[in-house]
């Protein structure tokens, strides 16, 4: 089975090539917030910032459904801690990323991703500012 676009993307490391893959109106559930980030433009603004906080990524596993499904597992680093993780990708008719949910364990990278993305998109302040 040859690897799904989005994975291949990821490898070498192409955003315009992961965006790509994505429909118009994807859906992409993040691991640490309830509300889900809507469309393309900043669905591709959080990978970017997930490009620059994982560090060691790589895909070990991918699992493929019959209905437009792939699941694809990976391994990372978020600064010190371990992540073992799901991309769980749901196709639409075109073949494009309409539904893309991410589920991280154990809880201490959790936690750890949530800081580091809140910090990286801005959400959160900076260790400096949170001092003064």
């Amino acid at each position: 089975m040859a690897a799904h676009p989005f994975r291949a993307a990821v490898e070498a490391g192409d955003h315009a090539a992961m965006v790509a893959q994505l429909a118009p109106d994807v859906v992409f559930h993040t691991p640490v917030s309830f509300r889900p980030v809507e469309g393309r433009d900043a669905v591709a603004h959080v990978l970017a910032a997930v490009m620059r906080v994982f560090s060691d990524f790589r895909y070990t596993d991918e699992l493929a459904g019959g209905d437009g499904t792939e699941v694809l597992v990976f391994e990372a680093m978020v600064g010190d801690r371990e992540v073992q993780g799901i991309d769980l990708l749901r196709v639409n008719g075109d073949g494009l990323i309409a539904d893309f949910t991410v589920m991280v364990r154990p809880l201490s990278a959790t936690l750890a991703l949530r800081d580091a993305m809140g910090r990286e998109l801005g959400l959160v302040p900076q260790p400096a500012e949170a001092e003064q």
